[in-house]
């Protein structure tokens, strides 16, 4: 029975780990979202960094990415930047390349 105990509570680990590093994985993705988009707005340095904040929080209103692609896509076509959803859905899928590459580089 223990040889069983210790494989369940591998698997348990196991499991919290990679829910971690999904977390992390995207709360980083949707940080350099951000900065690409703020990058967009010409946005001074100061203003990037509270802009990807935001869009990490924005991430929270409901499940997936729909959320945060409705704010990016709201967002720039107010500051008249000619954006389409399909283009914030392929820097969002570029960025969560990036931000698993630096999260797998940091370990």
């Amino acid at each position: 029975m223990t040889t069983f105990d210790d494989r369940e509570r591998a698997f348990e680990a196991k499991f919290a780990r990679d829910e971690d590093m999904a977390f992390r994985i995207t709360a980083r993705r949707n940080r350099l979202l951000g900065q690409w988009a703020a990058a967009r707005l010409n946005l001074t340095p100061e203003e990037t960094d509270a802009y990807a904040k935001a869009v990490v929080q924005a991430d929270f209103e409901e499940a997936g990415d729909e959320d945060v692609i409705r704010k990016l896509v709201g967002d720039l076509l107010a500051a008249g930047v000619e954006v389409d959803e399909a283009t914030v859905r392929r820097a969002l899928e570029e960025q969560t390349v990036e931000a698993r590459r630096q999260l797998i580089g940091e370990v």
